[in-house]
């Protein structure tokens, strides 16, 4: 029966529309991910969110102690609507919770920073599920992230700035990753479970009033 609603609401879509839909979804993965630590500024969560978008990175995971992540929509440009956003943010220390969940996942946590003698992002092991930590943008990762990391990363600079913006460190990181990801022999792809309970999320965020849609097809269309 789910299938028949999927099939009545794809009426409402575009051609187009659906076949973008499977595009994006073949080249979408839930082999990385991204964790953003307290992050609090709205343009660079949200930059973020776009570059995950970009690379193919199905979910992102926010961590909110003293701060709530928040969307600037005319940064994200929409990008929101197809990133799975994960929020812990129910107690004052959320970090654990989110870390544990990853973990029990089957992701190792890498923590990125500038300034731990770590792995250089080219010498990066991409055949392992891993979630990139990246921490509050002045102070960067806590000390709760650096015990429970499983190592840390780093993007070789050579000029006199020892950091960069975060959007654009977890850009540089997602294009390096992803594109060395692809040339592997791993299974790195979404299920076909998986594409499908996305597929049909983002159709249904397609369809105008899809409520009433879908109200209306239970009641007169449904057998």
């Amino acid at each position: 029966m789910e299938n028949d609603l999927l099939a009545y609401l794809e009426g409402y879509l575009t051609e187009n529309r659906i076949n973008t839909f499977q595009r994006v979804l073949a080249e979408r993965t839930k082999h990385f991910t991204v964790v953003l630590e307290d992050v609090y500024q709205p343009h660079n969560a949200s930059a973020v969110i776009r570059s995950c978008d970009v690379f193919g990175i199905q979910d992102v995971y926010t961590i909110e102690n003293e701060f709530s992540n928040k969307i600037s929509k005319h940064v994200a440009r929409g990008s929101h609507k197809w990133v799975d956003l994960h929020r812990f943010k129910k107690d004052m220390d959320n970090t654990i919770p989110c870390f544990e969940s990853l973990k029990n996942s089957g992701y190792q946590l890498i923590a990125t920073s500038p300034h731990i003698d770590s792995c250089l992002l080219h010498e990066f092991d991409v055949t392992k599920k891993t979630a990139f930590v990246f921490g509050r943008e002045k102070e960067g990762i806590s000390e709760t992230t650096k015990e429970y990391a499983d190592g840390f990363l780093k993007i070789p600079m050579y000029g006199f700035t020892e950091s960069l913006n975060i959007s654009v460190a977890v850009a540089i990181i997602l294009q390096q990753v992803t594109t060395k990801l692809k040339q592997t022999d791993i299974s790195w792809q979404l299920t076909d479970k998986e594409k499908l309970e996305i597929y049909n999320r983002w159709v249904r965020k397609s369809v105008k009033n899809v409520n009433k849609i879908i109200e209306y097809y239970h009641e007169n269309i449904a057998t």
